[in-house]
């Protein structure tokens, strides 16, 4: 089933809000969500997404300046204030060299300031920062008495894309739902209508990836991209953001010098690596020094994928074949041999490399150089996928015979069919044909 993809209405520039009548709404007073039309149709951005990214710090403060043009350096976000008042309160920061100590309130809109009348609450007398998503066309903030508040648009400053966050946001709340009933729910359908079910869904999951891909290429050139998104991946879930920070504080060159650069880029962040509660194998000191081994062995391996993947075999049509088939005439095992070795010089392995091709090599290869690589995504090897995910397809029968191994498609088909599907409690079974 072909779908023909709708041009985004916003946003077509980044750098801009959106049309005033997609600017926001009010859920809760004074809980603000903007709405804005993503790849497959609106989705939502909280206030609150917006207070998590600055918690996490998951942003680029080395080139920020206020809306008044002053360089300002977060030096601690701040105690995240859930009551009223102030978003964070104790928050330290440089503007121009000279250190601040007080608290930051965020906003989607600078406007959002004075519709909450916030300058006439005792409150907020002690706010240094006003942090605000969009831009605005205001130089600072009018706080108690008159005073000037810096303000800083955090959106030029994400690592990533909006609706990237929002994705993943979804994507985190699923840890809540209860898998266990997945089965049920989808035991009702056909074997054939449950695989062209995900594979629809997985289809569309694809395509924001490589939407997503696209945009960080835009925003970073080919190399930095590839760069970027491998150290992402490689901090996995726990240590994305300081990675993606260590990343930008030490670019592609700096990797390429020895094992020294993993050492910095681990003293440069004391604060920031999250190791407890984390694997071994995980670690992010362990990942840093991975990833220097990784470019000292290939230091120009995002040229050299990109000159990889034009040669790879033509792909058959999708669903014509098995996936074991598929793999066998896409000679699966040489081109994975390949990506390990020579791009990623044998340091990555496991279900990390294969996490790695598909959420990091496919879609960036697919949006740079326009190749249809849905296929190649479809049937590559699962990765770091939840397995209730994988268990939940064992029992429906989708990765049930030797000639439909567990892949990544379907698995991504059903994790975007679960964000869009709202659980339905003792759903009938019937016996499929």
């Amino acid at each position: 089933m072909n779908r023909t993809v709708p041009t985004p209405a916003w946003p077509t520039d980044p750098m801009k809000p959106p049309p005033h009548h997609l600017r926001h709404r009010t859920a809760i007073a004074p809980t603000m969500v903007a709405e804005m039309q993503g790849l497959y149709g609106p989705y939502t951005f909280s206030e609150l997404l917006l207070q998590r990214i600055w918690a996490r710090r998951e942003f680029d403060d080395t080139t920020a300046r206020t809306a008044d043009g002053r360089e300002v350096r977060i030096l601690a976000p701040g105690k995240w204030n859930r009551l009223g008042g102030p978003d964070f309160l104790d928050a330290r920061l440089q503007l121009n060299g000279r250190e601040l100590a007080g608290d930051v309130e965020l906003h989607l809109h600078a406007g959002d300031w004075a519709a909450h009348a916030h300058a006439q609450d005792p409150a907020y007398a002690n706010v240094v920062l006003h942090a605000v998503l969009f831009p605005a066309d205001e130089h600072f903030t009018l706080g108690t008495d008159g005073r000037e508040i810096p303000m800083l648009t955090l959106l030029p400053l994400l690592h990533r894309g909006l609706e990237e966050y929002a994705e993943d946001e979804a994507v985190e709340s699923l840890s809540r739902r209860p898998l266990a009933r997945v089965p049920a729910e989808l035991a009702e359908l056909a074997l054939p209508e449950l695989r062209e079910l995900l594979a629809a869904h997985a289809r569309q999951r694809w395509e924001q990836k490589v939407q997503h891909a696209r945009q960080r290429i835009a925003r970073l050139g080919w190399e930095n991209a590839c760069h970027h998104t491998a150290l992402e991946i490689l901090g996995y879930r726990f240590n994305r953001v300081p990675m993606l920070t260590a990343a930008t504080r030490f670019p592609v060159a700096a990797w390429r010098q020895g094992a020294g650069v993993a050492e910095s880029a681990w003293a440069a962040q004391p604060d920031g690596w999250r190791t407890q509660g984390v694997r071994p194998l995980n670690h992010p000191r362990l990942r840093l020094r991975q990833y220097a081994a990784w470019a000292g062995a290939q230091p120009d391996w995002p040229t050299r994928l990109r000159k990889l993947a034009a040669a790879w075999p033509t792909t058959p049509a999708e669903g014509t074949i098995t996936v074991a088939q598929w793999r066998r005439t896409n000679k699966f095992p040489e081109i994975r041999d390949q990506l390990a070795d020579g791009i990623c010089g044998g340091t990555v392995g496991g279900s990390r490399f294969d996490t790695l091709v598909c959420d990091g090599f496919l879609p960036l290869l697919a949006a740079e150089t326009g190749a249809d690589l849905g296929g190649w995504w479809q049937a590559w090897f699962p990765g770091d996928l939840p397995e209730a995910v994988l268990a939940a397809l064992r029992i429906l029968g989708v990765f049930s015979t030797p000639g439909q191994p567990a892949c990544h498609g379907p698995a991504q088909g059903l994790l975007a069919w679960l964000l869009v599907t709202p659980v339905t409690v003792n759903a009938p079974a019937r016996r499929r044909a």
